[in-house]
């Protein structure tokens, strides 16, 4: 609630000044309340800008009123106390996030505006990048009153002009390749003829590189009957596209009287070339006088290959920056156990699940909340004698996010990111569209790399020492690890304290279980 003041601001007397008491004795007071308030305006609409431009922020005092003597601060979610810019005592101070710094400053929303003295408070940002992509607050305070509003920010990229390359099949159709590059956010690609159908493409990807934009490639097969021209679009939500055309009735109906002759030239010195080539090797002992090599020297070479792919996943290296992970136990289901050190969670015994669906609710988070940096942590999911676990969610959340019972719910636009073992159902992701895995063997032991600034949340088998999988995503405000051990399983999942050999260990200080807490 925005603070008020109120104050007495008029004081009349109606007293006859020469005969005061004689005519007036109760003499009247009047008081006039002024409800001192500041209100902060923004668009209801996000704001969307390209890559590499200037875009203004507006936010405006209404009713409008001079803002030279008041304290404006522009900042992220949760970074108030590391503001974009800020305003104060007549000049912008020199406290400010890096990444803005040398590209924001206050302006005028409009021409018509007058800035400060009008209240208005916009911020101009420029040479734009994706990773301003955010919620940016506007932050106003006076003496006795202060407002703040959200403005929306959207980054996109118009990518390349599509490149379409065509190749004749020997069905005598035609494929037809569309790559382009420079896209954010991930656009739609879009295959028509020229009378406006739609053409089923025959697939698609999506690579996204370091500077976090995405090339694109799609392509299709198309015939004599299903188009003239053939268009490739490549297109953003807001409407903003990238077409290109080919003529494939002209690909199809060209001579092909010439190819056909080339083609099979090459053919027949490909085939005697070979028949050379054959007889040779069969009689390459006689020529050489060599013996014959052992007829496993090949799949020697392919078990050394596979064994350096295994050894290329260095624990060590992950466990430099493993952190000591516990559970919060305010936030726990209510038909979980966790333990007194808050590192061992599972169902309770006289939980009664119903169903074939996975217990999707059954979550619990860990007390500790990241907002930058790499994070490593690892987690048991055996306990001997009893075999591996077959459900369990592993991975984190965006804090104040809500658990919910339906799965597809759970996707990383409502703030989750996990790997999920869902016993003869496999393993799959928690991607918009759901990824099934095969991972073999079940993993005992599994390692969760969380890199923030990069966007990636990384899974490996401990016990294999093989990577299994990485996702990537843009991670906004608090992310905490997520749990869930799933239902009828033996062995819970438990936390472990990873070695780290520049420190020594630190021993957890957790207090006692309270009534929903076990030894586990």
């Amino acid at each position: 609630m925005k603070p008020e003041t109120r104050r007495p601001v008029l004081f009349v007397s109606a007293a006859n000044p020469l005969s005061e008491w004689e005519i007036f004795k109760p003499y009247t007071k009047f008081w006039i309340d002024i409800t001192v308030s500041l209100t902060v305006v923004v668009p209801g609409d996000p704001i969307v800008a390209h890559v590499g431009s200037t875009v203004i922020l507006p936010c405006w005092i209404s009713p409008a009123e001079n803002a030279e003597a008041l304290e404006i601060r522009w900042y992220r979610h949760d970074q108030f106390s590391n503001p974009i810019l800020l305003y104060n005592h007549g000049k912008i101070q020199d406290v400010q996030e890096e990444s803005h710094r040398n590209r924001s400053s206050l302006t005028p929303r409009s021409d018509h505006s007058g800035g400060l003295k009008d209240g208005d408070v916009s911020l101009r940002l420029e040479k734009l990048t994706i990773q301003d992509e955010d919620s940016f607050h506007c932050y106003v305070s006076g003496e006795s009153a202060y407002d703040k509003e959200e403005v929306v920010l959207k980054i996109t990229a118009l990518g390349s002009t599509p490149v379409l390359v065509p190749k004749p099949l020997d069905d005598g159709r035609v494929n037809i390749s569309c790559k382009s590059s420079g896209w954010y956010p991930e656009p739609s690609i879009t295959w028509t003829s020229v009378d406006g159908r739609v053409l089923h493409p025959g697939g698609s990807s999506h690579n996204r590189g370091t500077d976090k934009m995405l090339s694109v490639h799609s392509w299709t097969a198309v015939s004599r009957s299903d188009a003239h021209l053939v268009s490739c679009s490549i297109s953003l939500r807001t409407g903003e596209l990238q077409e290109s055309r080919i003529d494939v009735q002209a690909i199809i109906s060209s001579d092909s009287s010439g190819p056909w002759k080339a083609l099979f030239f090459t053919f027949l010195i490909c085939a005697l070339l070979g028949l050379v080539g054959l007889i040779l090797y069969k009689y390459r002992d006689k020529l050489t006088g060599k013996k014959p090599a052992g007829p496993n020297c090949e799949e020697g070479t392919m078990d050394e290959l596979g064994n350096k792919v295994v050894e290329d996943v260095n624990i060590e290296e992950l466990r430099q920056h493993a952190v000591e992970i516990t559970i919060d136990r305010e936030r726990l289901h209510q038909d979980l156990k966790v333990s007194k050190d808050c590192k061992i969670v599972r169902d309770s015994a006289d939980y009664n699940h119903t169903g074939e669906e996975f217990p999707i609710q059954l979550c619990a988070f860990g007390a500790q909340r990241f907002t930058s940096g790499r994070h490593y942590w690892e987690v048991e999911l055996v306990r001997s004698p009893n075999p591996p676990k077959n459900y369990w969610i592993i991975g984190v959340m965006k804090e104040g996010s809500v658990a919910s019972r339906d799965r597809s719910a759970l996707t990383p636009s409502s703030g989750f990111w996990f790997l999920c073992s869902d016993g003869p159902n496999g393993f799959h992701t928690s991607t918009d569209q759901s990824v099934k895995l095969s991972l073999t063997p079940r993993p005992e032991r599994l390692g969760v790399l969380l890199d923030y600034d990069d966007g990636q949340l990384s899974f490996y088998n401990i016990t294999e020492r093989k990577h299994l999988l990485t996702i990537s995503c843009r991670f906004s405000g608090s992310v905490v690890p997520l749990f869930n051990p799933g239902a009828g399983d033996q062995s819970p999942i438990t936390i472990l304290d990873c070695p780290k050999p520049e420190e020594p260990a630190v021993e957890s200080s957790q207090p006692l279980l309270s009534n929903n807490s076990s030894d586990t």
